[in-house]
């Protein structure tokens, strides 16, 4: 990762702008065509520096709803569980913990009873239980990660 992907980094963190072509502003921003813009955030994605690159929805007030979960993972099971979990197009923000529920990840859905639908199919997958702590009140913190 060079300074250009730092810089990057950062400035997607704060949104895109609000254009018709926001990767042009972008790439003007950081002194680059628009392609190799493109073109990086592949990469970026491609090696797993980003995980995911899109927008993000807030799915309760589009009629969904929003779920923390845990898992107990055995170590040697690890890797499988999280390229199960992961698989699930409703499952984002999966991290390793240093803890006994070693695995948290969050479920977002279309619908609010989707989520325990997820869970449970989770659990049927990965013979793990899953504890699910739905969200009940937001907190808006703007949490961004100077690279």
């Amino acid at each position: 990762m060079d300074e250009i992907d730092r810089r990057l980094i950062n400035r997607l963190q704060a949104g895109l702008p609000v254009s018709r072509r926001p990767f042009d502003i972008i790439a003007d921003e950081l002194g680059i065509s628009m392609d190799v813009l493109l073109e990086r955030i592949q990469q970026l994605l491609d090696v797993r520096v980003l995980t995911r690159f899109g927008p993000m929805y807030n799915a309760v007030n589009l009629g969904g709803a929003l779920s923390l979960c845990a898992m107990r993972v055995p170590q040697d099971r690890y890797d499988d569980v999280a390229d199960c979990v992961n698989a699930f197009p409703e499952v984002a923000h999966n991290y390793e913990r240093d803890h006994l529920l070693n695995m948290w990840f969050v479920v977002a859905t279309e619908q609010a009873g989707q989520a325990a639908a997820v869970i449970r199919a989770i659990e049927q997958e990965t013979g793990c239980q899953v504890y699910d702590m739905p969200k009940l009140e937001e907190f808006y913190i703007g949490l961004q990660l100077t690279v």
